[in-house]
């Protein structure tokens, strides 16, 4: 940061009424002064090379709560002097979106004035939501920048997708965020009026869950729980503790709670306990969370989780997750709780998942082993002649659809990546590959 940015940054901080949250008054006035993500919005980054040309792509924000897409979006229509309106996708509709339009394409044709639509939480849009941005996006009636923390091919239209550019936000390091709150100590127009001493960073850091907000807040609300008739303000773990167990009596969707409840319901599901999975699944609904949030790591859990000790798992996920976005609340809480309690009470394996891993640790250590040519595809006459497929054994003409030959490449024959458990419906899968591993061997003998 130049020392100009350093001086136009501390004079804009001094002018922030100190009723504002900290967080807000400490966010940042240019695109130097965002901490991190430097491959991305950094001076030599593609995306400031083309705002040096005034010109601003439509752009997908991929990340963690707290990691700044709001803020990035703000500068960003700053740096090439455009309009900057934000609506949240929870609370706005379709006719929100035409209105808005409608007023990029006015100030376009009345003031020569681009627009920029800032949409958090994009991925809370349905279908016709999204569909009514596509023609504005596509003809430069305005620039949109979405805000997701959910895989934005899951859950943006490929119409839309296609026409964004998407950037994804990595959760700030321990180093970002140290560097942010002893910024705010030193400039913020509040603390930087007392002789302020963090002597807990570490746990202000691990309560703020790698998010700058919710550090910032609660190195704020430890600030007003500290005594200002001390020459020094001391802010150490205790005073943390403390400040923390008032931030976390309620849920927050976009803090620490919202992962530390799922990652609880999640285990819970894992563990076997559908008394516990449905209390924490209670308490996610209750407090307002996305169904389709829960809805989506149920699938995952299916398949990780459970894989095929109970394949009609993910198939139940499946459907689950179909029901919950096409009746929505309050009627899909009951949808999750059937998917749910059944996940909890089923067998468990992990099989599918750490085969899946293995394969792929071998990968990256063999590297891309030839296919067999018994295995390649022979299409043209030229493969045929390079032996393409040739000896190729299909097992549907052979006695149980079986025929032993090898279809890994020749440096790992032999490997075993997926190892069935005795778990439910697995065991049985174990018992038939045993019982064909057990013919190799004797037609070997």
């Amino acid at each position: 940061m130049t020392a100009d940015n350093t001086s136009l940054f501390t004079h804009a901080a001094e002018q922030e009424p100190t009723h504002r949250p900290l967080a807000e008054r400490m966010r940042p006035r240019h695109l130097d002064d965002v901490v991190g993500h430097t491959s991305i919005i950094g001076p030599h980054s593609a995306l400031r090379q083309q705002l040096k040309t005034a010109y601003l792509p439509s752009l997908i924000l991929w990340g963690p709560p707290g990691v700044g897409k709001t803020t990035i979006a703000r500068l960003l229509a700053d740096e090439v002097g455009f309009r900057f309106q934000s609506i949240s996708a929870v609370s706005a509709g379709v006719k929100d979106v035409k209105e808005i339009i409608e007023e990029a394409r006015r100030q376009i044709e009345l003031y020569n004035k681009r627009s920029v639509l800032f949409i958090d939480e994009i991925h809370r849009f349905n279908k016709a939501q999204q569909d009514a941005l596509l023609h504005a996006v596509e003809n430069g009636t305005l620039v949109l920048i979405g805000a997701t923390t959910e895989n934005p091919s899951f859950e943006v239209i490929y119409p839309l997708l296609s026409r964004c550019q998407v950037l994804k936000l990595e959760p700030l390091g321990k180093e970002d965020l140290q560097t942010i709150i002893e910024r705010a100590v030193e400039k913020d127009v509040l603390l930087s009026r007392y002789d302020l001493r963090i002597e807990a960073m570490d746990t202000l850091i691990y309560y703020g869950g790698g998010d700058a907000r919710r550090s910032l807040n609660l190195l704020e609300s430890a600030f007003y729980l500290a005594d200002k008739n001390k020459t020094k303000i001391v802010i150490d773990a205790n005073l943390l503790e403390k400040a923390a167990g008032q931030n976390m009596l309620y849920y927050d969707k976009k803090g620490e709670a919202h992962y530390d409840i799922i990652s609880a319901f999640i285990k819970s599901v894992r563990g076997s306990d559908p008394d516990a999975a449905v209390y924490w699944l209670a308490r996610m609904l209750k407090a307002g969370e996305d169904p389709l949030f829960i809805a989506r790591r149920l699938i995952i859990l299916a398949s990780e989780d459970i894989g095929n000790a109970e394949p009609y798992a993910l198939s139940l996920a499946n459907a689950g997750f179909e029901a919950v976005h096409h009746i929505g609340m309050p009627e899909a809480r009951i949808v999750l709780a059937q998917v749910t309690t059944y996940l909890a009470s089923v067998p468990k394996s992990n099989a599918a998942y750490k085969a899946v891993n293995a394969a792929e640790e071998e990968i990256n250590k063999s590297g891309d082993l030839p296919v067999p040519l018994h295995l390649r595809n022979a299409p043209t006459k030229l493969m045929k002649d390079l032996k393409y497929g040739a000896g190729y054994k299909y097992p549907h003409d052979h006695k149980n659809h079986f025929v032993e030959q090898q279809y890994l490449p020749a440096k790992l024959k032999n490997t075993k990546f997926y190892k069935p458990t005795q778990q439910g419906r697995e065991a049985r899968l174990a018992e038939y590959l045993n019982k064909l591993a057990k013919g190799k061997k004797d037609n070997q003998k």
